[in-house]
């Protein structure tokens, strides 16, 4: 999401429906992937609604990044490296398609199945596969044309 507290809606929001919605919870799917189902399209509406707002100057508003968590590391050069990379892959991964981002990060990121994704994002397997070389691609050609990769 970009921003914790729009994370933190999205939660809210994702677990509201899905209360509203348990009784058409038919068993279908594994309950995990309904959920992240629900939550997912959530996150989707939030964004598509917030791709609208503007702000009074006119400028589009910021995306936020969260701060990274930095209580494994206990050296201050080890924090600040870590913080860097993550805010660098945050913003490429902020300019990849809406497909292929999420394709990535739940791929590579969350470290789900291929199976599991495809009910979540409600396409085909070959589509997932296909939009996860894409975006790896595309992000690799983002963070060289940005000079921050040297593959």
């Amino acid at each position: 999401m970009g921003d914790p507290d729009d994370a933190s809606d999205v939660v809210q929001e994702s677990f509201l429906s899905a209360y509203q919605s348990l009784n058409s919870f038919k068993g279908d799917a594994e309950f995990f992937t309904w959920l992240y189902r629900i939550a997912f399209n959530t996150a989707i509406s939030l964004k598509r609604k917030q791709r609208a707002t503007i702000q009074m100057d006119g400028r589009a508003e910021s995306s936020h990044l969260e701060p990274a968590d930095v209580s494994a590391f206990h050296e201050p050069g080890s924090r600040m490296e870590r913080t860097e990379e993550e805010t660098i892959l945050q913003e490429a991964l902020n300019r990849l398609s809406p497909e292929h981002r999420a394709v990535l990060v739940l791929k590579d990121i969350e470290g789900q199945r291929y199976e599991e994704i495809a009910d979540i994002l409600d396409v085909p397997i070959g589509t997932i596969r296909s939009r996860l070389h894409r975006a790896r691609v595309d992000l690799r050609e983002i963070l060289e044309a940005d000079g921050r990769y040297q593959g």
